[in-house]
């Protein structure tokens, strides 16, 4: 037992008065050595004679002891309350060994192929940087601003200490400073303060030197200044040096001017009050004041100073949420998906990746050059577009008189929402989207302000067009641009992934499912319409309803003869076709009916180009790809992509290159005409167009020979469409943004070989079978004079049949007349 206690009072004495006597020694001792020469022997030897003559020897032993219990008491006291705060029974004391690996809570960052910074997901907006990334005048002004003896000390400093205890609390002296040094402020960031009543200050202020003392021990200085800039606060939920440096100035922390340093290292002070775009005076002031101080500790000369001082506040606030900068729609769908896969992958301390906190570095297929060309793209021509819709509409409802349409978008709504959970009734709901409020409204010009009701701007924004672009590179599924919408900030539904129905852009599929069956790229098919009883009288027409003559494939095709495409389908067989879509790479479950021929099934655009892109990848079909790889924050790979992993071999090499002869069809002489006229495409293109019933969808598939690009648009509801074919059909509304995307991407001098590429040629014995005619208005004269014989041949042989029975029953006839006879 008493070896026990021996154990346990040693341990008190070495492992907690032994330290706590060490700092109180050290932190008296400058003060003491500060104010000796005011307690000289001959000045107490004086006092104390004063005293003994004042008090008698009774009161004077009395008070002595007094004194001697009093000062026990309180060093007791100290003790006990060091022991707590540094056994962390006070709120918790961050352990050696945790201490060693901080991490700040750090944003993912999202990376396109060619390096360039897509976007970032985070809770607190930081980018962590190394401390030799850090411009030096930085490092100078925060040193000279807040803590001029930081290479001097040990995490606390008894000097500052003391000048604030005397200055600040005794004299009332407001200017002299703080005493926290920027070890203990990294405590601060790192460990935040917790609330203990009236004890607040003196447990958080003790933590904090505390763990001051042991980061100190852990860490070099450069290292400590390296975590204290990525951890410091910038307002808002904006963190660290490199951050504030883009946010600000629109740099990096390493290329920092000393007046741009000192405006970041001056807003520490108070992140609101000197912000300079809230308050550019006042920062302007405090960024002087800090560049004095630089000056005062011989970092700057008084002529540098002085001339900074001089010069204007001026910033390049360069401020982005995630609704901005590049592919905000595709970032949107990755986010979701790495939301679910960091949640079932486990780091090497058991608990699970956090895509908001843990630094991953994504690397994905993007191409950040043609992304910028495919939003470009979008933009004019969808602008322009816009233009025309809203003039064929002028002064009408595009949905006409079909109310349900505000309805579903009201209903959609988060206001509506909202009231639903907030326990409003319906009548409620009605009055409160009829009340007139001011608000800024979306335009292709920037934004409006007006002031109507919430109806009335859910109808506004029911009178956009809509749009979704995706591009894929064939050979290996590498997604190179997507494009889910016209305005991320307005519209968040992502039309890459939405399902719509396609239209004519499903004819190729059946097209292949033929040739699979055998039938030939220049058979002939009359273009007349047939009925087809088995099918409840199903009897497809032409959208021209025009009619007559013979087309091959490449002719139909090219035309999206209807009639045709029925005949097809028929041929190849319903349920076969529907596995041809599957193998190409559908997912959606399609309808097993005739009529799929026509494109009546809804389908995603990501579904539909990698349909397209097996054709373009001599039959095998690859998964889109869009994440190459991911990191952790120290460059560890999670998760990687292997160039031609999963591709499968679903079609023939020849159906496939026969499929891309009979699209090239639909740009030499279809629909897509006006790519080679309007647009001055000079390389190989095939593709398809799509418009679907009403013209409520308009599309366009295009392959060149590097890329499978789909463009779709439409309304967010299928009732809002133009009246009129012509200007409804996705020749009309989506190809041109699949021409002006492809024409941009031509004349960029970083794709060279793209304006001339072609498609590997057709084998010779291949190329000599399609020697035919896209379509004829009549049979062969031999074919006509074929028909006639067997039609004259045909009705003699009934005349003579008809002849013969006639003999057959005459002579019957004669014979029993004369056996009456």
């Amino acid at each position: 037992m008493r070896r026990t206690l021996n154990k346990i009072l040693k341990f008190i004495i070495t492992k907690i008065m032994a330290p706590f006597v060490r700092l109180v020694h050290g932190e008296l001792s400058a003060f003491w050595q500060s104010q000796k020469p005011k307690f000289t022997r001959t000045y107490w030897q004086q006092k104390w004679a004063e005293w003994q003559e004042s008090r008698s020897r009774s009161d004077y032993r009395f008070l002595l002891r007094a004194f001697y219990k009093l000062a026990l008491f309180g060093v007791l006291v100290l003790v006990l309350f060091y022991f707590a705060v540094y056994a962390g029974f006070l709120g918790g004391m961050p352990s050696t060994k945790e201490l060693k690996s901080v991490h700040n809570n750090t944003a993912s960052e999202v990376y396109s192929a060619d390096g360039v910074l897509l976007g970032r997901y985070y809770i607190q907006d930081r980018t962590n940087v190394k401390f030799a990334d850090i411009s030096p005048a930085a490092i100078d002004a925060l040193i000279a601003t807040e803590d001029v003896r930081f290479y001097e000390h040990s995490g606390v400093d008894a000097r500052s200490l003391a000048r604030v205890f005397i200055k600040s609390l005794l004299m009332q002296n407001e200017s002299s400073g703080g005493g926290s040094t920027l070890s203990q402020q990294l405590a601060k960031n790192l460990y935040p303060r917790k609330n203990y009543w009236l004890w607040d200050m003196p447990v958080n202020k003790l933590r904090e030197m505390i763990i001051a003392r042991k980061l100190e021990s852990l860490y070099s200085k450069e290292e400590i200044l390296e975590l204290y800039l990525n951890t410091v606060p910038m307002g808002g939920n904006l963190y660290g040096i490199e951050r504030a440096s883009h946010r600000f100035f629109n740099t990096s922390a390493d290329s920092l001017k000393p007046e741009e340093a000192a405006v970041l290292i001056g807003m520490l002070k108070a992140t609101t009050t000197y912000n300079p775009r809230l308050h550019l005076e006042r920062s302007r002031t405090r960024r002087n004041v800090v560049l004095a101080q630089m000056a005062k500790y011989e970092f700057l000369s008084p002529a540098q100073a002085d001339s900074l001082q001089q010069l204007p506040l001026q910033l390049d606030y360069n401020y982005t949420t995630h609704n901005d900068g590049i592919a905000p729609y595709f970032r949107e769908q990755l986010r979701q998906e790495l939301v679910e896969w960091a949640a079932g992958k486990k780091k090497g301390n058991g608990e699970t990746y956090n895509l908001y906190t843990d630094g991953l570095k994504i690397y994905t297929t993007i191409d950040a050059g043609m992304q910028r060309h495919a939003e470009a793209a979008v933009r004019k021509q969808m602008a322009q577009l816009q233009k025309q819709f809203d003039a064929h509409w002028r002064g009408r409802a595009p949905w006409g008189r079909s109310s349900n349409v505000l309805q579903v978008a009201m209903q959609r709504s988060d206001r509506y929402r909202k009231m639903k959970e907030a326990g409003k009734s319906e009548a409620d709901i009605a009055a409160a989207f009829r009340e007139p409020v001011p608000m800024q409204v979306y335009a292709w010009g920037g934004t409006d302000k007006k002031t109507m009701s919430p109806l009335d701007s859910i109808a506004y924004y029911q009178r956009f067009l809509n749009t979704g672009l995706l591009s894929v590179e064939p050979h290996s599924g590498y997604v190179r641009a997507w494009v889910g919408g016209i305005n991320h900030h307005v519209f968040k539904y992502d039309h890459v992934r939405a399902k719509r129905q396609v239209g004519s852009t499903f004819k190729p599929i059946v097209y292949a499912a033929a040739l699979e069956k055998g039938l030939q790229p220049c058979d002939y098919f009359p273009n007349e319409r047939i009925t087809y009883p088995e099918y409840d009288n199903w009897s497809p027409r032409n959208a021209s309803e025009q009619y007559g003559g013979e087309y091959t494939m490449r002719g139909a095709l090219a035309h999206s003869v209807n009639t045709v495409s029925a005949q097809l389908i028929m041929k190849a067989g319903v349920r076969k076709t529907v596995a041809m879509a599957h193998r190409l790479g559908i997912s959606s479950d399609l309808p097993e009916v005739p009529s799929l021929a026509l494109g009546t099934a809804d389908l995603s655009l990501l579904e539909m180009v990698t349909a397209y892109a097996t054709f373009a990848n001599r039959g095998y079909q690859v998964d889109p790809v869009y994440i190459q790889k991911i990191t952790d924050r120290d460059g560890k790979v999670l998760r990687e992509h292997r160039a031609g992993e999963g591709a499968k071999k679903v079609l023939s090499e020849k159906t496939a290159a026969l499929m891309l002869h009979l699209m090239q069809g639909v740009v030499e002489e279809g629909s897509a005409a006006k790519l080679r006229s309007q647009f001055g495409l000079k390389m190989d293109i095939a593709g398809k167009t799509g418009t679907t019933q009403e013209h409520a969808d308009g599309w366009f598939i295009g392959i060149t020979p590097q890329l499978v690009t789909g463009v779709w648009v439409g309304g967010e509801s299928p009732e809002v469409r133009f009246r009129t074919l012509a200007l409804g059909q996705g020749s009309h509304t989506a190809l041109p943004i699949w021409g002006d995307f492809i024409r941009r991407i031509a004349i960029d001098p970083a794709y060279k070989g793209y304006y001339n590429s072609h498609f590997e040629p057709l084998p010779p014995s291949l190329q000599a079978s399609l020697n035919c005619a896209s379509f004829r208005a009549e049979p062969p004269r031999e074919n006509f004079l074929e028909r006639v014989l067997d039609k004259v041949t045909d009705k003699a042989a009934q005349t003579f049949e008809q002849w013969k029975e006639n003999w057959k029953k005459r002579r019957q006839e004669r014979k029993q007349r004369k056996k009456r006879d």
